[in-house]
């Protein structure tokens, strides 16, 4: 099992910091790369597919040279055709290796996606290597508890706690996010910091909250990508990205990283014995093995010959195996990884 890496942003997904962090994302993706967009997180509003399309133009123009797939996913409400739970809608998300959700409300989002098909498939897909991104109400959503940011802020309801997604309580974390963690709008008249709470209010919500959770604020236009492979956690953006852990703050600037263990003692979950019914692990493994076209022993023995060919600096022999490799339907790349085999047009 292959863990994707995770990425936060505490706001800008579609900013000049957003782009690059999708475009560091991308570097990481063999090809081809194919991005799926929820509408969940807005999908109680009726421009939902305009939000999830806005963020789909800014990546199909940022990500423009690594030609990508994107595809917005309408599940937007359960018990409706537009369900989390439509199999039909999801299909784009049983072979997406970047998945994305972004701006709307986060206890909508958590309500909308706990126990359905569209959540099994997201964390199958990040266990087979895809990479998922957050940001905004969908970042607060993933965590464990959720800071009910509309009905405080907007409604004006007391300060409570609600049910988050809790995607890391498979491996055994207990984090919860809080994106536009130095957000000034308020000016001097009003402390819109720790996303729109102020300081005062966030106080009052963390100590609803189990002192074992641990909370990640995620200054605007800036995130974090955690990389379970190397067992690190990268700060990108413009600012900082803070970590309040028992009576502790730390405080991390854009550049730096710091240990995976920072979040807790990680325990890599078992494939399908957390949560994930065998069913839904086999079904997203069946469509990447559909997805994926295997090249021929022929086109195999000669990318052999033409590995052997460059090693000798017989460029002349290494060209025209590659051109016969190229009649066959399979295009060379050479990369500093050695060679790679793509298909022609294979993205729209």
């Amino acid at each position: 099992m292959t863990l994707g890496r995770i990425a936060f942003l505490g706001s800008g997904e579609t900013s000049l910091a957003g782009g690059r962090i999708f475009e560091s994302l991308a570097r990481l993706i063999p090809d081809p790369l194919r991005v799926a967009i929820l509408e969940t997180p807005a999908g109680f509003e009726l421009n939902a597919s305009l939000v999830a399309n806005r963020v789909g133009e800014f990546l199909k123009t940022r990500l423009q040279n690594y030609k990508p797939t994107i595809d917005l996913i309408p599940a937007r409400k359960k018990d409706t055709p537009y369900s989390p739970d439509n199999i039909e809608i999801l299909k784009p998300l049983l072979t997406a290796n970047l998945i994305f959700m972004g701006p709307g409300s986060p206890s909508y989002v958590a309500r909308q996606l706990k126990n359905t098909l569209a959540w099994d498939i997201i964390r199958a897909r990040h266990r087979q290597g895809a990479i998922l991104a957050f940001a905004s109400a969908a970042t607060i959503s993933l965590g464990k508890w959720v800071l009910p940011v509309y009905e405080i802020y907007k409604v004006g309801e007391d300060v409570h706690v609600k049910d988050g997604l809790d995607l890391f309580s498979d491996f055994d974390l207990h984090l919860s996010f809080i994106p536009h963690w130095n957000n000034a709008e308020g000016g001097a008249d009003l402390d819109t910091s720790r996303c729109f709470m102020g300081k005062e209010r966030f106080e009052q919500w963390r100590n609803l909250t189990p002192n074992d959770n641990i909370i990640v604020g995620l200054d605007e236009h800036s995130g974090v990508i955690i990389d379970f492979e190397n067992q690190k956690c990268e700060v990108l953006g413009v600012s900082s990205v803070t970590v309040l852990k028992d009576n502790l703050t730390k405080i991390y600037p854009s550049e730096s990283s710091f240990a995976l263990s920072v979040l807790g003692d990680i325990k890599i979950p078992n494939p399908i014995e957390s949560g994930i019914s065998p069913e839904i692990w086999q079904m997203t493994l069946d469509a990447q093995n559909v997805n994926e076209e295997k090249p021929s022993e022929e086109v195999l023995n000669l990318l052999e010959q033409r590995k052997d060919a460059r090693a000798k600096k017989d460029f002349a022999e290494s060209d025209r195996l590659r051109d016969l490799i190229g009649t066959l339907g399979w295009i060379v790349k050479d990369t500093k990884e050695g060679q790679q085999l793509k298909k022609p047009d294979h993205r729209l």
